[in-house]
């Protein structure tokens, strides 16, 4: 029977040799794996805060090892990097515990003449935390920002463009943070109170979300998501609060047709059709069926009747011309306000995808727009906190189109409260601890 670090490691293998995405591998490994639930929590909180601190444990490998970390055998980097994780980030675990798990690992994996080098970098890595701070920084601020959280320097300089140096450092320190998950309660199934009852019951951490109504935030362990009270009777679905705001200031009301553009997996087109009482007409399009099918199984969960699918790149579709009365652009973007669910961006993204994703987020607000009836209501929306992405692409678009304009969200919205002088609402996680986020509300002008 495999244990807890020899499935990290088969996990980790996958990510950083095959490119396998986090939470795949670990599906992967945990899939057959007859192991405890803390054993479980153990696994995943090894593999998440490896790839989220990879820069950090390469460069205490480059400053005590005799080779750099990039050149080490990949599996050995590996091994060293979940040894040094355990030693610097995770106080519950013994040091020798730390160290000779790591040596076994290195010995079971064919790597036994090389076992000493993992023990002789972990116990010097010991010796000199009991003195001072084995990890040393360089002075340039955003390189040393970049080292001390584990993040590339031009993310770092992305963030540090809109914040100061301790904001950016609160931010990043906030991204590295093990996330808490939000529900969004159906209301035309169930109740926050009701839920929230049923959750207290099962002895889970509960908490309502100031400002959301519909939000309850989930915190230690929760076990299985499918085994939750409510899931299969459809009393609610996961979506971060962040996410939730966009629907409000989207206001969408019964009886409109709405049309939500890059819809999948679903969870905002079924916040608009439990907002609007399911009563109207919902078009949720995306450019893949594959995930347009979990959008239908959310929709079928949750009871919802008013959701049409519509599969197809939205540049290429011309039925929708002045249809909605409303329309969502949930953009497809860079996930930058979300780094801390999903750690492997930091590692995938680049500056040049971020440059085609600002070209493909304007041509689709461009096309979009022809989709909104006179008088009608679009809001674009994405989950990164990158200003190429966002307050660019606006600007760009109001430029070109004179006839739109922003429109604040109203005084009791649940949106009113993160709204800027400016009028767009964007969302920094270590002010409001949800995702980052940014929305604007546009209208046309009569």
């Amino acid at each position: 029977m495999r244990n807890a670090r020899e499935l990290a490691f088969f996990a980790l293998r996958q990510i950083y040799q095959r490119g396998a995405y986090t939470d795949i591998a670990l599906e992967r490994v945990l899939r057959k794996a007859e192991i405890s639930s803390a054993e479980r929590s153990l696994i995943c909180e090894l593999v998440y805060g490896v790839v989220r601190r990879k820069r950090s444990l390469d460069t205490i490998i480059n400053q005590l090892g005799k080779k750099k970390a990039e050149e080490q055998p990949p599996d050995l980097r590996i091994i060293l990097h979940l040894g040094l994780y355990q030693l610097r980030y995770l106080n519950q675990i013994p040091a020798s515990a730390a160290v000779n798990t790591s040596v076994e690992l290195a010995k079971n994996n064919g790597l036994n003449k090389l076992s000493g080098v993992v023990n002789g970098l972990l116990r010097q890595y010991v010796r000199l935390a009991e003195v001072s701070d084995p990890l040393k920084l360089p002075r340039k601020k955003i390189q040393r920002l970049g080292i001390s959280h584990s993040f590339p320097d031009w993310i770092v300089e992305i963030f540090h463009q809109q914040l100061d140096e301790q904001e950016t450092d609160q931010l990043l320190a906030w991204f590295n943070q093990v996330p808490t998950l939000d529900l969004r309660v159906n209301i035309l199934k169930s109740s926050v109170d009701q839920v929230e009852s049923a959750l207290i019951e099962q002895g889970i951490n509960v908490e309502r979300v100031p400002h959301l109504p519909q939000a309850l935030r989930l915190s230690g362990g929760t076990g299985s998501i499918q085994n939750l009270p409510g899931f299969k009777q459809g009393w609610w679905t996961v979506q971060d609060s962040s996410a939730q705001l966009v629907t409000h200031l989207l206001d969408p009301q019964p009886g409109e047709v709405v049309i939500d553009v890059c819809a999948a997996p679903g969870g905002k087109t079924t916040h608009i059709a439990e907002l609007m009482g399911d009563n109207g007409k919902i078009w949720a399009g995306d450019r893949s069926e594959k995930r347009l099918k979990k959008l239908q199984e959310n929709v079928q969960r949750l009871d919802l009747h008013s959701i049409s699918l519509c599969p197809g790149d939205p540049r290429s579709l011309t039925q929708f011309t002045q249809t909605g009365d409303r329309v969502l652009l949930d953009t497809p973007c860079s996930g930058l306000g979300t780094l801390h669910k999903r750690p492997d961006i930091r590692w995938t993204q680049t500056p040049a995808k971020l440059k085609e994703l600002s070209q493909l987020q304007r041509e689709l607000l461009a096309h979009t727009a022809t989709w909104v009836k006179p008088g009608g209501t679009l809001v674009y929306s994405s989950c990164t906190l990158n200003p190429l992405e966002n307050e660019e692409v606006i600007q760009s678009f109001l430029d070109a189109h004179k006839n739109w304009q922003i429109k604040p969200p109203p005084p009791n919205s649940p949106a009113a409260p993160f709204a800027t002088s400016l009028g767009w609402v964007k969302i920094f996680p270590h002010e409001h601890q949800m995702d980052g986020f940014f929305m604007v509300k546009l209208t046309q002008g009569l």
